[in-house]
């Protein structure tokens, strides 16, 4: 584990874009066992690819109109038990750092693994996250299609 202060810009990396973090089995299985909807569940990591590559798709990634209803974050080699548990719901995917799962109703639809990220351009990353949101996530509604 790395203390606490080298990690903490990279949560709040997170925090900031709006994710919520889930340093237990607990809140993991509170995220993701019980949503209706679509989840995004970041695995973080202190790696130069998550910090290069995957936080920064993350964030373009969001600016798109369709997005999941729910952001949330693991961090890996910090928060060992609630990764463990975020990863029990990637059925059929090995443990990787940084990952990037969608999950709609509680079932896996959409993983990025660390060899889909390493050596990409955070631009090419986002548009795999963009394309999973179109396909999976419901547009939100505009203020104007409620009159």
């Amino acid at each position: 584990m790395y203390p606490e202060e080298m990690v903490h810009p990279m949560r709040e990396e997170m925090t900031r874009m709006g994710f919520r973090e889930a340093c237990t089995p607990e809140e993991v299985d509170e995220i993701l066992g019980q949503s209706k909807g679509t989840v995004l569940m970041f695995v973080n990591s202190i790696c130069g690819c998550a910090a290069g590559r995957a936080r920064p798709a993350a964030e373009l990634a969001l600016a798109h109109p369709v997005r999941p209803d729910v952001l949330a974050t693991v961090f890996a080699g910090q928060d060992g038990a609630a990764t463990a548990q975020a990863r029990r719901y990637f059925t059929g995917y090995l443990p990787s750092s940084p990952q990037i799962a969608l999950l709609r109703d509680g079932k896996l639809v959409f993983m990025l693994e660390r060899h889909n990220i390493e050596g990409r351009m955070p631009e090419e990353i986002a548009e795999d996250l963009m394309n999973a949101f179109d396909r999976f996530c419901t547009p939100a509604e505009s203020p104007a299609s409620n009159r």
